[in-house]
């Protein structure tokens, strides 16, 4: 059944989820900090507003696709569109916050006492565009038929995790082991390349392997090639990387390799390569001394 949908953030990857929402038949209303982002999707039949407040306004599901807590938090709060939302409406929380923030935000809509449900997605810019994304959910299990509509468009799998806040920590957990992969592959590209050996053929002894993965091809010919056009940026990388920090600090556990992994991608942020795809952070790799 079709629906009216707000989408908050078109970016990378509110934009394509916008479209993939629309021509799935429903009524999608969008709104970007930076409107020229948004402007393109008006083409496709799709309302653009100025004001946040303004395109959830009849909305009977908000989607926050937003870069980080502060910035969903200052949207809700400050440009108002929590208060803007209908009481029956449900909030669909996507973007990647952090377990502090996660909970910040579930006590706003708290308050404000709309519907609630976690759901930090899996993936980067082309399973976005291609509706096969992977949607970690989290919330009260009444919302749930109510919200799979909603996510069927998006997402090649949802996995419902229990509790509001569940779907954060998963995503953290799913977090920890890709940022260690694609750190891993760039520092392994590195030294193949200080070595003297052909980084090609990493991929092509990996290749089939029990130690393959497809991010081995996906991202490292990119690294090969030193070409990083941004599928997810490494800024956005970094700050992924400081929140599994900050999450596993909060729980009790010093874990060191998400620690040199943060580290090290700031540096390729420092550095000017923040827009560049996260595999850019080979630049780093390559340009440490010893």
């Amino acid at each position: 059944m079709a629906a009216v949908i707000a989408v908050l953030g078109t970016g990378t990857m509110g934009a394509p989820m916008a479209r993939n929402l629309a021509q799935a038949g429903h009524e999608v209303h969008v709104w970007n900090r930076s409107r020229d982002k948004a402007e393109p999707l008006a083409d496709e039949g799709i309302a653009v507003h100025d004001a946040a407040a303004d395109a959830v306004g009849g909305a009977e599901f908000v989607l926050t696709m937003l870069t980080d807590g502060d910035a969903v938090r200052s949207v809700m709060t400050d440009d108002g569109a929590l208060d803007a939302m209908g009481d029956d409406a449900v909030w669909l929380q996507v973007s990647t916050v952090g377990v502090t923030a996660e909970a910040q935000l579930r006590e706003l809509a708290a308050r404000r006492g709309v519907g609630y449900v976690d759901a930090p997605v899996s993936g980067t810019k082309e399973p976005a565009e291609q509706g096969k994304l992977v949607v970690l959910a989290s919330g009260p299990e009444e919302l749930r038929p109510r919200v799979e509509p909603v996510f069927d468009p998006i997402a090649a799998r949802v996995v419902w995790l229990g509790e509001a806040g569940q779907g954060t920590a998963m995503k953290l957990v799913v977090n920890t082991w890709l940022l260690a992969l694609v750190e891993g592959l760039a520092e392994s590209v590195a030294l193949a390349e200080a070595l003297g050996a052909d980084p090609a053929k990493l991929i092509e002894v990996l290749d089939g392997g029990p130690l393959f993965a497809p991010y081995v091809k996906v991202k490292g010919q990119g690294m090969i090639d030193s070409s990083f056009p941004p599928s997810f940026s490494l800024a956005l990388a970094a700050k992924d990387a400081r929140l599994v920090v900050e999450a596993a600090r909060e729980a009790g556990l010093d874990l060191p390799l998400p620690r040199a992994v943060a580290e090290q991608m700031a540096r390729g942020v420092d550095a000017g390569h923040g827009d560049e795809d996260m595999s850019a952070t080979v630049r780093t790799a390559r340009d440490t001394q010893a």
